[in-house]
């Protein structure tokens, strides 16, 4: 990575390829019945039991497919190109924008978080910051399912989606992970993996979800 900077603006970023990456990505839980499992599990949990947010939202499908199971569900992206489109595709649905390393959100004001492929673009050193920012904002016993590429180093992508730009991603192994949960406030309840499908990007596939610590 040395001579250029790590994501040196990764909301113009995603502005750039919104609409792109939408296209590609907005239905992909229709072909996912492994994530699909995952967050019926996340949202039986969760309902009723107060307000959840889909951290580094994207188009908003996660959230849409939480808030169709009685998920009081809203999304955030650090891109606004980003949240605008989301805003479009679920009209029913709140979006904002923001950064997961400054939540604006207080202490213990949500009872779950979501990040599905969003702290992936951190650096490694700053994945640790980023739970403990998402802790602080959980009320205790607060659920956190996380979805991210596993192995190992970085990976880095010319002229994404066609658009002009490029994007840097790490890719983390499931105990790394673990570990950087601990640390920040969290119990680990359960880390599992599975292969990607056919149509996806080439890496293993990791999700890892804990409860805030009292």
């Amino acid at each position: 990575m040395e001579g250029r900077r790590w994501n040196p603006d990764l909301a113009a970023t995603y502005d750039r390829v919104a609409q792109a990456y939408a296209d590609q990505f907005f239905t992909e839980l229709d072909r996912k019945p492994f994530d699909r499992e995952l967050l019926d599990r996340f949202a039986a949990i969760l309902k009723d039991r107060g307000r959840v947010c889909d951290v580094g939202c994207g188009p908003g499908h996660v959230g849409r497919y939480l808030a169709g199971r009685s998920v009081d569900v809203f999304g955030l992206d650090l891109s606004p190109g980003m949240v605008a489109l989301a805003r479009d595709l679920n009209p029913a649905m709140r979006f904002e924008q923001g950064d997961v390393l400054a939540l604006d959100l207080p202490d213990g004001a949500l009872a779950g978080i979501v990040a599905f492929y969003s702290l992936i673009h951190l650096e490694r050193a700053a994945v640790t910051r980023a739970l403990a920012e998402m802790a602080r904002v959980l009320i205790p016993g607060g659920l956190l399912l996380l979805a991210f590429h596993g192995g190992e180093g970085e990976v880095h992508a010319e002229d994404w989606f066609g658009c002009g730009v490029s994007i840097d991603a790490t890719l983390f192994q499931p105990a790394e992970m673990a570990a950087s949960m601990v640390q920040a406030g969290f119990d680990v309840e359960e880390v599992v993996t599975r292969e990607p499908y056919e149509f996806e990007y080439p890496s293993r596939r990791i999700y890892a979800r804990g409860t805030k610590r009292p």
